[in-house]
């Protein structure tokens, strides 16, 4: 898995304001972490004050994903770039 690879198998938008950072476009499809990157990736989760939700983190080539998995069980996901990934995580407290 690859941010390339991530990039086109499923939709995307751009989050504002936030260069390398974009948004999964179709959250109503619910789906998870896993579904999106498989098992192959190595996912870390985090609870910190700077985000209500879990942060649910996975590094890639060229990037990683972020995603926030709220109580009622729902996720929203970021995919990220290099520099956008290491921005986010440094934003959330979280060390790589």
């Amino acid at each position: 898995m690859n941010f390339d690879q991530l990039f086109e198998a499923f939709e995307w938008r751009p989050i504002a304001k936030c260069e390398g950072r974009f948004v999964l476009q179709n959250a109503s499809l619910n789906l998870t972490f896993r579904d999106l990157i498989g098992d192959e990736v190595e996912v870390r989760e985090f609870k910190t004050e700077a985000a209500r939700d879990i942060v649910i983190v996975a590094r890639f080539d060229g990037g990683g994903l972020i995603s926030y998995r709220r109580e009622d069980g729902s996720c929203l996901h970021t995919l990220n770039t290099d520099e956008g990934f290491r921005r986010k995580l440094a934003e959330l407290g979280i060390s790589e």
